[in-house]
Order: structure tokens, then sequence, then C-alpha cells
């Protein structure tokens, strides 16, 4: 999964020992399966060959089926049928052994390279999934290869958080940009979360939240940019276009009382791009803070009340 994974009990119950077990259980299943990196995961057999019915784990068909309602309810914003462009580009491995990482590189730099362009099929996407035996279901990706990176995160965090329930009388999952928040914390006034500087070279946060019982994630391309070719690319591609999205924006952070769901809003804001984010965040009643271009923090009414310190 590309992240350090932290998971922690604040005076632990009985049993929470083997909670935490199962907790990191789910994540490695995750990061097993959900993979696009091996050609040996369930993920790659499926994309090896899209139009034919796989049977595959449990966490892939319900990381599908999830990645389809996030598909509709974000109107197609979010879309895992993006693989081409990240290929295409060059993003075919692990993201420390991609050629042309550049932190430098400035997202706007790829504005207007058509040539670059690799935008998702017209048609709707509409896999498919059936029950199978046991920790199985029966999977048809309707034709095209996906890219679950954009959910998988989240979808670890809820399912690690769903076996530490109980386990103490606060939790937290972290995983690198993804997170949950359980409990009132180790100081029993909420969890203070930092929202990290999209700046390289940047070290304090923005925001710093307090959270209780709640998940956040932020999508950001303060790491994950490199050059195709001599064009800046990041990994938050637009469906609609094939480019690299978020035109005026560096970062976009959603708190939710769903980490996956914190997950997929991050990204879709993002994408919505720094003309429509705060209307989006705002119609959809979303806690959400963002990052321009030009390194100013907004945020949306409903996280505003969740915000204990501003960098000024």
């Amino acid at each position: 999964m590309a992240s350090q994974i932290e998971l922690r009990v604040v005076a632990p119950q009985p049993g929470a020992a083997r909670a935490v077990e199962l907790a990191a259980d789910r994540i490695r299943a995750v990061a097993r399966h959900l993979t696009r990196f091996e050609e040996t995961s369930a993920l790659s057999r499926a994309n090896a060959a899209p139009s034919a019915w796989h049977e595959v784990p449990r966490e892939l068909a319900a990381a599908v089926e999830e990645a389809r309602r996030a598909y509709l309810e974000t109107g197609g914003l979010f879309d895992p049928r993006v693989l081409d462009a990240l290929l295409g580009w060059g993003y075919d491995r692990t993201f420390s052994q991609v050629p042309g990482v550049d932190p430098t590189a400035l997202p706007c730099d790829v504005a207007g390279s058509d040539a670059l362009a690799y935008p998702v099929p017209d048609d709707p996407w509409e896999p498919t999934v059936l029950p199978g035996r046991d920790g199985w279901g029966l999977l048809h990706l309707g034709g095209t290869p996906i890219d679950l990176g954009g959910i998988g995160k989240g979808l670890a965090v809820r399912w690690a958080t769903d076996e530490l329930r109980g386990a103490g009388s606060s939790v937290l999952v972290d995983a690198g940009g993804d997170e949950w928040l359980g409990g009132p914390g180790p100081d029993g006034e909420g969890w203070l979360v930092g929202v990290e500087d999209p700046r390289p070279d940047a070290t304090d946060p923005v925001l710093v939240l307090v959270l209780t019982d709640l998940g956040v994630a932020t999508s950001s391309v303060r790491r994950r940019r490199w050059r195709a070719g001599a064009t800046a690319v990041h990994h938050l591609v637009d469906p609609r276009t094939g480019l690299p999205g978020g035109q005026g924006l560096a970062q976009v952070t959603v708190v939710h009382q769903d980490p996956a769901w914190a997950e997929v809003w991050s990204k879709a804001l993002f994408l919505a791009g720094a003309d429509s984010v705060a209307a989006q965040a705002e119609a959809r009643d979303l806690a959400a803070a963002w990052v321009d271009a030009d390194g100013v923090t907004h945020t949306s009414p409903a996280m505003d009340p969740r915000v204990v310190w501003r960098a000024a």
C-alpha cells in the first residue's frame, strides 16, 4: 500500500491484541489482492482478462462494488478506468521505481498536453459482482481494466476499524493519508490531526483538526509527481479528459463518517478543480479543506467547526 500503517488502541480491553491481529490481517488482504503491481494478485488477474468472469476474494469483490457506488454517487468523477493513463505515463510499478519522479513538477505544467490524454470510455462503467463460495465472489469488469488505488486504502482502514471496535476506549487506524479516529483520543478531548502542507519543502501543517469517531482522507499531488517525457503529470487522473486533474488545486482533505468515502470525496472534489470545489463541497454538505495552487487554504462551512488551528 506504499504507506506505513499504524494501529493504536487506547486503554485496551480484554481481546485487544487479537483485534489488532485481525485488523492487520484485513489490511494485508487488501494489499495482497487489490495491488496492480503484482502479476499474481486477484486484481491483476482480472485486469488481464477484463471481458471474462473471475472468481475473486471477497476483498476485491467488495471493493469493485464500492467503487461502482462511488462512480455513480460522484457522477463519474470517481472512475477506476483511468488505468490506461497511469500506465501510459509510466506508472506501471511501485511509485518509488517510476522513472522521472520529480516533486518540483507543478501540476499545471500539464495543461493542454493533449498528446498525453487517455480519456476513459464514454460508455457507463458497469462491472458485475455476484456471490460465490464462502469468502469469494464472481467478478466481471465490463471489458476495461481498472485501478483501485483511489479507494482500496480507504476500504482497508474501514475494515480494520471494524475489527478494532470495542478493543479500547479509543482506536486509531492510520494508513498514510487515510485515517479512522475512534473515541475521544488519548487525552479524552478528541484526536488532533494535522493537515499536511502540500508544498514540497513545507514541514508544518496548514490546519489542525479535532476529530472523534470520524475518518479523514487527503488527496494530494505533493509526492506522486513525475514526468512523462518532458511533461509534468500526477496520479489523480480526470476521467473526462484523460489528463491529470484538479486544475488550480494542490490538495483536498475530507472528513467523513466512513474512511472509504472520505477517500472517494477527497478525490472527487480534487478533480472538480479550484473553480468548483467550494460549490461541490457545500452542495453535498462535506467537511472539506483544500489548498489552491497559490498555497492558500480554504475550508467548507461543514469543516470549520472541526478546525482548532490554522497556519497564519
